[in-house]
């Protein structure tokens, strides 16, 4: 018998209108991508329910925005009653995008939930052994938290409270160490974590599932449970934790996604003819497929490296015809694969080694690109000027979950460097 078993799930974003969907699409995709992020929801409470786990934790994020949809509440709570009725407890607290001021319908939350406020508190997750586990945690008052939320739970009161019981789970919606993909919301360090009495902690805020510290306190982020872009791939879910009498924690993985985003890199360095590139991109969609496990696909492709097809993927009408093509393939199929963008970042035959010798324009740009992406400060400082932009800037509220990565920056640095020289290259190539 175990002393706990929890599932520990976070940024749930119901309700969040899937980003990055360009030009025409069918009306039954559009219809599973909107009810994705449901769909979804319902996977967890069911897993719950199979498992029969002690409690569901929420970290943060349950809406996508401040102004939650009442559709996206009534679903929410629905989901929340049938866990009631199957005796599993619920802990929820609230991050930056579903703050505690943010408007809210009032429905009743069953009573086994227990849903944290703008101060940090406890509850224990069995009420009639409070010793045996107990969950504390704490909500955005609003949607912007600069403050090291994780330093509340060192006061005494709390630090009190948990040296009572076997068991202590913290709640959090937070930034640890620095993680540049996200808003720096709640920052806070890996010690200030550490430095609590609590066993686990289940954090929420970023979408990349990471585990970030194994042993006595466990420190999890455990993603969104569907992905809701072209940046959200590969496999989404959540945690069930399987506590043991003496506090060893063992963590399974279980996909909860019902649509998969993938991107598709297909590399045209010995690709010849238009006839090779049809049969690499059929091989690696029908991989893909495969790979999904009977789910839903949207993929994006990116062609990429120096080849002798550069100049024909290069023309708009042919990204247009490869789609077009794709999709008639496999849209109808069910599940379906959705080609929803292709992008070229292919680049003529290029000696780049023997170009970067050449005493012009040419050589100058090849030299200083080199230098920047082998400087760990310089990619930095790139990053912090497209931040404005992506973070602070009236379209903060659209593209903050967008910002480059270090690596990002790398290669739109080297794409940027490919595009001149194309152009330097005219209808010659350069030697």
């Amino acid at each position: 018998m175990s002393l706990v078993r929890f599932v520990h799930t976070a940024d749930l974003h119901l309700d969040s209108p899937f980003q990055g969907i360009r030009g025409k699409v069918p009306s039954y995709v559009m219809e599973v991508l909107r009810e994705a992020t449901f769909a979804a929801y319902d996977q967890i409470v069911d897993l719950c329910i199979q498992k029969q786990v002690d409690a569901c934790l929420v970290a943060g994020d349950v809406y996508d925005s401040a102004d939650r949809s009442l559709r996206a509440q009534i679903r929410f709570v629905s989901g929340l009653e049938r866990l009631d009725a199957a005796g599993v407890r619920t802990f929820i607290c609230h991050g930056n995008h579903d703050p505690t001021d943010g408007w809210e319908a009032r429905l009743a939350l069953p009573p086994s939930c227990v849903r944290f406020g703008v101060d940090v508190g406890t509850a224990p997750v069995f009420p009639d052994d409070p010793h045996r586990a107990a969950v504390h945690g704490i909500s955005y008052p609003r949607s912007v938290v600069e403050e090291n939320l994780a330093l509340r739970f060192h006061n005494d009161t709390n630090a009190s409270a948990a040296s009572h019981v076997k068991y202590n789970i913290g709640l959090l919606h937070a930034t640890v160490g620095g993680n540049t993909g996200h808003p720096n919301y709640s920052p806070c360090t890996i010690e200030d974590l550490i430095g609590t009495a609590f066993d686990y902690w289940a954090l929420g805020h970023v979408h990349t599932r990471q585990v970030l510290r194994e042993e006595r306190p466990t420190i999890v982020y455990p993603g969104n449970p569907q992905g809701r872009h072209p940046l959200e791939t590969d496999r989404r879910g959540v945690y069930i934790v399987d506590v043991a009498e003496d506090g060893l924690t063992v963590l399974d993985f279980v996909e909860t996604d019902v649509v998969r985003w993938e991107l598709l890199t297909v590399g045209i360095a010995e690709l010849e003819t238009e006839q090779d590139i049809m049969n690499t991109v059929e091989s690696m969609v029908a991989e893909s497929a495969a790979a999904a496990d009977g789910r839903d696909v949207v993929f994006r492709l990116d062609f990429v490296d120096r080849g002798p097809l550069h100049r024909w993927l290069a023309l708009p009408e042919t990204r247009t015809e490869l789609m077009n093509w794709l999709n008639g393939l496999y849209a109808e199929r069910r599940p379906w694969m959705w080609c929803e963008r292709i992008n070229t970042r292919t680049s003529a035959l290029v000696d780049r080694e023997r170009a970067a010798l050449r005493d012009d324009f040419v050589g100058d740009m090849l030299r200083t690109g080199a230098a920047i992406r082998s400087e760990p400060d310089l990619l930095q400082e790139l990053q912090d000027s497209l931040r404005p932009l992506y973070v602070n800037s009236s379209a903060g509220p659209y593209l903050r979950d967008f910002l480059p990565s270090i690596e990002e920056v790398r290669l739109l640095l080297t794409d940027a460097e490919n595009h001149c020289l194309d152009s330097l290259a005219g209808e010659e190539e350069l030697e």
